[in-house]
């Protein structure tokens, strides 16, 4: 055991040695010089072209993963093939399948415009077309060659029943036959009825042959006018021809090297032909297409582009980012609107997904995000297998949707994925996800935290500079920056490493500039940090001001001072938020006749954690161990936190709660200006514990309260001492003698900081050396086997039965 020097209490960094006099003389840092294996791992997947090699990045939340990602796609946006413009057309051959057109970047707006003005131009030009004289003129004649047509049929059927001695007259309800006399007149009734009876049958037969005529020639008229009808149709699709022929070949000089598009004005221009006469009569201006289906009803409208994705015409390929990764905002969605209590949709209201923005560059998505929205982790899996991105309807999907539905054709997908993840989720989904592992195959592990070299401390301050010019925060002087490599390390609860934990060190220098605007100073200075630090420590104070006071007022029962028999001060640690803190809590032992039980009171009541009922039985198997070579142990102890209302978790008491038992046992009394941390294996080693600052800090703090005599102190494992960051008000107490750290070793050395006895190593006989504390805990082991033998050997014999 060794009481630590001052010196080992916090290892300062010296601005000296970090050969600046400010950040702005600092270059920005390169993630790879603090992440080199995550991003060795990062290039490796955005360097493969085969399927699967999607990222994921695991690291702690603020440790900077998505600067990092950032910063290095920012990079490799600029190399590569640069992303196309995608659209949707109208699809002439089956409206609910729009087609999708690929274009260079920086097209799809062009030829957007350009259909646009198409549209706006044809319109009128449609108007025009079928206004002129002549197109007028020919139809015009198409109707009245069909008009001389029925009536020269009329004639000739009413100039061979006039030879039958029947008239053709026309009447108010149609064409009649009537019989004539032989000067052409016709007869009436009367005339008609006193005609020979054979001059009436024969006239009938002949009215009714000629009305037969008269039918068939009746059927015959709607033939002939759909001929004619055919005939203006195709008039005006030949009116129109060389119109629209002169305003698409426009279009095409501008597109010739895009087949896809030049084929789709084909199409256009042939339907235009097609639709002739029609689209006069339904064309609209662009404000109607809200009225506009996908399904039959005809306007210029359909032949609008659909801009889904424009990238720049510098080929700088996307980075996006989707903060709300829903299933809709993956893959896209289809606006509906109503019309007449139906819903209804058309190419013009596909709107894009976060998978077809960034096609052709990088998708970034948080994977808890992404996990969380319904459908939306499925959704991304299918389109990264298919290779393709379907829009798809939520209400679809779950069968909710009763109206037909537009289908677009898929868009080829090729671009990575980033996930950006904790750990544990990384490790979930590979374990439970099979398919996970074949999508991302790739996975960047961040570091947590860095070794305290001077090689990364220099890195570091270059962090420290790029974070503050990321912020546009004042440049820090040489000591702030040294401040926070030392916050950095309190931070990773270790001297010998650093913390990559980006966000805290974000806050503090916001506050510390916030600060040093206070002061009019030019620069950041250590003491605006201090600052900054003494505010963030006082916000999250409460918590621990309040068991503070509680301990003082003696509500919660520590004493720093005298000693007792079975009775020790162990440290427990509260995290809260962005803080956390640690207190003394008081650890006592009992022990009577039994069998060798050690009882742990807290997992009894189950408010014990695991780890800490593993850290009673250890010590238990250690107990038996020491002294269970000579008889088995005839005790029962039990161990306990006083006054503990929640659970306790964590071995870290298990040196305290075997120095409280060994105690009990040999009547020993301890130090109560001591407190103890640490845990145990089964053959007594200390072993380090969490929160090793906390702890020696908060004793302290009580113990400054109470008024420090130069007894009290903290015995912590050997292996925490390189752990040591500690306040500088405690290093000041430790240099003049107020305060104390030891650090230990065994459970021996332990012992006799506790007791001020020797431990007392065992004997050539076994037996441990008169007065020393393991005599004592030998010697009461011995009494209470005694105790136990004495009343095996009074309780009364059962008699035995008679034979």
């Amino acid at each position: 055991m060794r009481v630590l020097a001052p010196e080992v209490l916090y290892t300062p960094c010296d601005p000296t040695l970090l050969r600046f006099a400010a950040t702005d003389e600092l270059p920005d840092l390169d993630a790879a010089q603090i992440h080199a294996r995550a991003v060795e791992a990062m290039h490796l997947g955005l360097d493969m072209r085969h399927e699967g090699y999607n990222l994921f990045v695991l690291g702690d939340t603020g440790s900077g993963r998505h600067a990092i990602i950032d910063q290095l796609l920012e990079a490799e946006r600029q190399n590569g093939e640069p992303a196309a413009d995608w659209c949707y057309v109208y699809n002439f051959a089956d409206a609910a399948h729009p087609r999708l057109l690929k274009l260079p970047c920086d097209r799809g707006a062009g030829l957007r415009d350009d259909m646009q003005r198409f549209v706006e131009e044809l319109v009128p030009a449609i108007g025009a077309v079928f206004q002129s004289d002549e197109y007028r003129s020919r139809v015009d004649a198409l109707q009245n060659e069909e008009k001389q047509r029925e009536d020269e049929a009329l004639r000739a059927l009413g100039d061979e029943s006039a030879q039958l001695g029947v008239a053709l007259l026309r009447t108010p309800h149609g064409f009649a036959f009537v019989p004539t006399k032989d000067d052409g007149a016709t007869l009436s009734q009367q005339e008609f009825e006193q005609l020979p009876q054979e001059r009436q049958h024969e006239l009938a037969e002949r009215i009714k042959a000629l009305h037969e005529r008269m039918h068939r020639l009746m059927n015959e008229f709607p033939s002939w006018r759909r001929e004619m009808q055919a005939r203006i149709k195709q008039a005006g699709s030949d009116a129109l021809r060389a119109t629209a022929t002169h305003l698409i070949d426009d279009l095409k000089a501008a597109y010739a090297e895009l087949p896809e598009v030049c084929t789709h004005l084909d199409a256009v221009l042939q339907d235009i032909i097609e639709s002739g006469e029609s689209l006069r009569e339904s064309s609209r201006s662009e404000d109607d297409i809200e009225t506009t289906t996908y399904s039959g009803t005809l306007t210029v409208q359909r032949y609008l582009v659909n801009l889904l994705v424009e990238n720049p015409a510098d080929g700088t390929r996307p980075v996006v980012y989707e903060d709300h990764p829903s299933l809709q905002n993956l893959v896209g969605r289809i606006e509906h609107f109503v019309h007449m209590g139906t819903l209804i949709s058309n190419f013009t209201l596909i709107r894009a997904g976060a998978l077809h923005r960034a096609n052709g560059g990088f998708l970034i998505l948080d994977a808890l995000k992404v996990l969380s929205q319904p459908y939306a982790w499925e959704g991304l899996k299918r389109c990264l297998k298919a290779g393709a991105v379907r829009v798809e309807s939520l209400a679809e999907l779950i069968g909710l949707s009763s109206t037909v539905q537009l289908e677009p054709q898929p868009m080829p997908l090729e671009l990575k994925v980033v996930l950006i993840g904790e750990r544990l989720t990384y490790y979930l989904l590979s374990r439970y996800d099979p398919e996970f592992p074949a999508l991302f195959k790739i996975n960047a592990d961040l570091e947590s935290e860095i070794v305290r070299s001077p090689e990364n401390t220099a890195a570091y301050a270059r962090l420290i500079a790029t974070l503050a010019r990321r912020d546009q925060l004042r440049p820090l002087s040489a000591a702030a920056v040294a401040r926070i490599v030392e916050h950095a390390a309190r931070l990773a609860s270790d001297a010998e490493r650093l913390s990559t934990h980006t966000q805290p060190l974000d806050d503090l220098m916001r506050e510390a500039d916030h600060f040093a605007a206070g002061a009019g100073a030019a620069l950041i200075e250590r003491e605006h940090v201090d600052t900054a630090l003494a505010a963030h420590r006082r916000r999250n104070d409460r918590i621990r001001a309040r068991y503070r006071e509680e301990i003082l007022r003696g509500q919660l029962m520590v004493d720093t001072a005298g000693e007792h028999v079975g009775q020790v001060n162990g440290l427990a640690v509260v995290a809260l938020g962005e803080a956390s803190f640690a207190h003394p809590v008081r650890i006592t032992a009992t022990v009577r006749v039994g069998d060798g039980e050690v009882i742990d009171i807290e997992r009894e009541v189950k408010l014990g954690g695991p780890i800490h009922s593993k850290g009673v039985l250890i010590l238990s198997s250690f107990l038996a161990s020491r002294f269970g070579w000579s008889a088995p142990l005839s005790l029962k102890a039990s161990l306990v936190f006083e006054q503990s209302y929640g659970g306790v978790e964590g071995d870290s008491a298990s040196l305290a709660e075997l120095a409280a038992l060994l105690s009990a046992l040999g009547a020993v009394p301890l130090r109560q200006a001591l407190a103890v941390t640490g845990s145990i294996n089964q053959f007594g080693v200390v072993q380090p514990v969490g929160g090793i600052n906390e702890k020696v800090e908060g004793f302290f703090d009580i113990c400054a309260a109470r008024g420090l005599s130069g007894e009290q102190g903290v015995l912590i494992p050997a292996a925490n001492v390189c752990h040591l960051m500690l306040r500088q008000e405690v290093v000041a107490a430790v240099r003049d003698g107020r305060f104390h750290v030891w650090a230990v070793d065994n459970v021996d050395e332990a012992l006799e900081l506790l007791t001020g006895l020797p431990a007392g190593a065992p004997l050539a006989g076994g037996e441990p050396p008169e007065g020393s504390v393991n005599f004592r805990v030998a010697a009461g082991l011995r009494k209470l086997a005694q105790l136990r033998r004495a009343f095996a050997a009074a309780k009364p014999q059962t008699p035995a039965a008679d034979s």
